[in-house]
């Protein structure tokens, strides 16, 4: 039964077919993000509109055919306006805080870039939940490197040297005289080189058992003129080099890992006896399961997709998925050795953790 305006008034079938008719839309709309994040999209309509459709084609350099029908997914998930009078779309400004600057806290377009490294998998994850087998994070195209980075870059970039390293105790001055960080599961890198430009007179090393990560992260080193006062080396969590470390660092990877005492265990060897393992996590349980916050229902379908497959995939005891809660991170830690855990700060997003020997 529907309402006057084909609505799906009190029929619960009708109400959740209207439902999923959305996350269809949504999943097929996060195509369109990419491009308009692949293509400087948002960003042309952020700094030059309003435009036409013929403006904004020519302004972002592609076709007026594709600029309107992009214009249009668009407009019809209320992402731009448009005014009627003159067919002229603007990005509001609330909007471009997310889909167009990159440097805002709240940038989130980034992400929808790993899209196509998600998708490719589908028939490996088929296999896998049949048979019980992984699917690892090499079996992925390179761009969930870059727009997994590029999806928690943000929060890094706004919270990590002005929230995160200062709550954890006497890190920031042993780093500003000279420490030792390690910063493990590093991916391409972003927060090994926030480290390495804030605190000058520390070494800072970043390891991630993906050579395609790596590679990308020395380069970005470079570009950045880091590559003097940051290492990076392929090594997994639970047999990275070195000892003595100031700081060891876990941004959202211990939950990937098929042996995570292993890595705690390694990370309890590596650190200095006054050392700090700083843990972050997403900051979800499976408490959340039947109350989902946006954040949740996003890493719970992230965790179905890429992270219980990633550890699985790695043979180990463990396959956590990345909504396992503190209960089970900090048992984790106590096996590992550590006897101290407190949870220093924290974001919708995520959890930090201070945890030390």
């Amino acid at each position: 039964m529907t309402g006057p305006n084909g609505a799906a008034g009190t029929d619960p079938t009708a109400a959740f077919h209207q439902r999923l008719i959305d996350d269809a839309a949504a999943a097929v709309r996060g195509l369109t993000v990419s491009l308009g994040e692949r293509l400087g999209l948002y960003r042309v309509l952020a700094e030059h509109g309003p435009l036409t459709p013929a403006e904004f084609a020519e302004r972002a350099g592609i076709t007026a055919r594709y600029a309107e029908e992009w214009l249009h997914a668009q407009l019809s998930a209320a992402y731009v306006e448009r005014h009627p009078s003159s067919d002229k779309y603007t990005l509001p400004a609330a909007h471009a805080a997310v889909l167009a600057e990159s440097g805002a806290a709240t940038f989130a377009a980034g992400f929808f870039t790993a899209l196509k490294a998600l998708y490719a998998t589908e028939d490996l994850l088929a296999d896998a939940y049949r048979i019980g087998d992984g699917v690892g994070w090499a079996e992925h195209d390179p761009a969930l490197d870059t727009g997994m980075g590029s999806f928690f870059q943000p929060t890094y970039q706004h919270r990590l040297l002005a929230d995160w390293l200062p709550a954890l105790h006497d890190v920031p001055r042993k780093l500003a005289d000279g420490g030792t960080a390690a910063d493990v599961g590093c991916g391409v890198g972003h927060t090994t080189r926030l480290i390495a430009k804030a605190f000058p007179k520390a070494t800072v090393y970043g390891f991630d058992y993906s050579e395609e990560a790596i590679v990308i992260a020395r380069q970005l080193a470079e570009d950045e003129g880091l590559s003097d006062r940051v290492v990076f080396e392929t090594a997994s969590a639970d047999d990275y080099p070195g000892a003595g470390y100031d700081l060891v660092t876990f941004f959202n990877c211990l939950h990937d890992m098929g042996d995570p005492v292993a890595a705690a265990q390694h990370v309890h060897k590596s650190l200095d006896p006054d050392g700090t393992w700083m843990l972050v996590e997403s900051n979800v349980s499976r408490a959340d399961i039947d109350t989902p916050t946006p954040a949740a229902r996003m890493f719970m379908a992230l965790s179905a997709v890429m992270c219980l497959p990633v550890a699985v995939a790695q043979r180990g005891p463990h396959a956590l998925g990345n909504h396992s809660g503190e209960k089970a991170f900090r048992a984790i830690a106590e096996e590992a050795g550590f006897t101290r855990w407190r949870r220093a700060t924290e974001t919708p997003v995520n959890a930090v953790y201070e945890v030390r020997p």
